[in-house]
Parts: structure tokens; sequence; C-alpha cells
């Protein structure tokens, strides 16, 4: 069964955050639902710290359970989307 957890989203703008977020990567997201409610999405960003950034900056991607877990399990903090 799925979770419903989101864990991946994949940057569609990168605008005013260049050394921050890369177009076409997949972040790893950190449920928080105080930033969902205002419009924004928490995601580990390029320094490997998790940031709070408007949420259409990114495409919430749906992955196999499997490869989340496999993602999940190593660590996985960015992953090259293309």
């Amino acid at each position: 069964m799925k979770s419903e957890v989101t864990h991946f989203a994949v940057c569609l703008n990168n605008d005013g955050y260049p050394a921050s977020l890369e177009v076409s990567k997949l972040y790893r997201v950190i449920p928080d639902e105080q930033a969902a409610a205002e419009g924004y999405l928490r995601v580990v960003d390029e320094s490997g710290e998790d940031y709070a950034f408007a949420s259409n900056r990114f495409h919430i991607v749906e992955l196999p359970i499997a490869v989340e877990e496999t993602l999940l399990a190593n660590g996985a903090v960015i992953v090259s989307a293309a």
C-alpha cells in the first residue's frame, strides 16, 4: 500500500535560489503541515539542510513504494532527475 506521505518532488523553478535548487532535480520532501498551509513545501536543498520554498516551484512525484524505500534507506537527499 502506498504511503500517504510524499517523499519526493522535482524542482521546476529555481528563480532567486540558484545555489539552493536545481531545475529538474528530485528533492526529498520533509512533511511540514504549517508550511503547507501557507503554500510552502519543505525540501532538503543543495546545502543538505531542509528549507521551505513556495510549493509552485515543485511538482510532487509519486514513486513506487519500493523505490522510495530504497532511496530513503540509502540516505538519498537529492537525486538527479535527468
